[in-house]
């Protein structure tokens, strides 16, 4: 069977200008905004808290109106709302209404990323297991187009002419994606099977993994932000921007290396290890010194958070909890407005307490990730349908 390498491109597309740009340029951008447009680390904080608070709000309408996903009208429209956002972010020096303009941004980046996610699995069914990750690999892509804005228009222009760079590329990437075609996918199974109650005793074990994925999107989500941040502060100019393309190059193969890991050894181990590495990643520039540790830190950060949220969607799909997607969805995005307000008091003092808080928290959330395996003991990594290549992971499953 032909590999659909154009929907395959066109969600990669859309996926990068929903996240990748859309959501993530801002990381790259917040030191020139500090430096060059007077924003304070805590305004920085909580325009950023502001993005998150609008993506849970995008993702909480694509999962009470089912039309939305379902709606090409709706994924072309959250493009356009949020091109027009990033371009207005330089017109105003206003704090009030840039953290209405993330808002904004926020809500139509989890719409593009619902929709275009959702889309996935009816259109790539029967395809080779690799081509959804190829696909959400277009996240990891925008990331690193994102942080090579920065990287080449920072030493001849100011921030606003980054936000407008990141405004015309977003353009670009909408009108790759415009023509997306839009198909839920179809159930394989009798309703009440595998979407059904619970396997008998393990609805404690998925209480487990929401605490575990809550506490993941309360730490990752700090380096998300303030990473670039944090490394400006103690090196050359171009080492932050370059990091954060690291970052976006790290994750473009990340969902299909981790899908592809995930056939041979089990989910919860996995999810062990690929947050231990997380942790690792971002506590690394802070306690090593040196462009070698902060360039490491960013392949790390970028290779894994991606990762992470496949094998926690996918072992919350195992344990056969009722709409655990959507409860793992939810918990991570609470996570992701969390964690810029817990840091905030820490900011006065630059951003190296914060990144040490949020790797204590991803340590804390691989804590609980090794407490599944005591109740997670069979070896199967994924669950097989007739034929077919192992199962994927629900459609939200890179959340970034």
């Amino acid at each position: 069977m032909k590999a659909p390498w154009g929907h395959v491109a066109r969600t990669a597309a859309a996926l990068a200008a929903g996240t990748g740009v859309g959501r993530f340029v801002y990381t790259p951008v917040l030191p020139l905004m500090q430096t060059q447009a007077g924003l304070s680390a805590s305004a920085g904080a909580h325009l950023a808290t502001a993005n998150y608070v609008g993506y849970l709000g995008g993702a909480l309408a694509g999962a009470l109106i089912p039309g939305l996903v379902r709606s090409p009208a709706a994924l072309r429209t959250s493009l356009v709302v949020l091109t027009g956002s990033l371009a207005a972010m330089p017109v105003t020096r206003s704090t009030s209404v840039w953290l209405g303009l993330r808002l904004v941004a926020g809500v139509a980046s989890a719409l593009v990323f619902v929709i275009a996610a959702t889309s996935v699995p009816g259109l790539l069914r029967g395809h080779p297991a690799h081509l959804p990750g190829l696909a959400f690999g277009g996240v990891g892509a925008g990331i690193a187009a994102s942080g090579l804005l920065v990287l080449v228009l920072s030493p001849v222009a100011d921030w606003r002419a980054i936000w407008w760079a990141a405004s015309a590329l977003t353009a670009l990437l909408t009108a790759t994606a415009w023509r997306l075609r839009v198909r839920l996918p179809t159930a394989t199974t009798p309703p009440g099977k595998e979407a059904g109650r619970a396997a008998p005793g393990r609805s404690r074990w998925f209480a487990v993994l929401l605490a575990s994925y809550t506490l993941e999107g309360t730490g990752y989500i700090v380096a998300g932000t303030f990473l670039v941040a944090a490394v400006a502060q103690t090196s050359p100019g171009w080492v932050g921007s370059g990091a954060w393309v690291l970052v976006g190059l790290a994750a473009v193969p990340s969902s299909a290396l981790w899908t592809r890991l995930g056939r041979r050894r089990p989910l919860h181990d996995l999810l062990l290890a690929a947050l231990v590495v997380q942790a690792v990643g971002i506590a690394l520039p802070v306690l090593v010194s040196g462009v070698a540790a902060t360039l490491l830190s960013a392949v790390l950060f970028g290779a894994t958070f991606i990762g992470i949220s496949t094998l926690a969607l996918a072992t919350g799909a195992r344990l056969r909890v009722h709409r655990s997607v959507g409860l793992l969805t939810a918990g991570y995005s609470v996570g992701q407005i969390l964690g810029p307000l817990a840091v905030t008091p820490l900011l006065t003092d630059g951003y190296r307490p914060a990144l040490l808080l949020a790797a204590a928290v991803v340590l804390t959330s691989a804590a609980s990730a090794a407490a599944l395996r005591v109740g997670l003991r069979h070896p199967a990594a994924v669950v097989r349908t007739r034929g077919s290549t192992p199962r994927q992971p629900a459609t939200d499953r890179s959340d970034a």
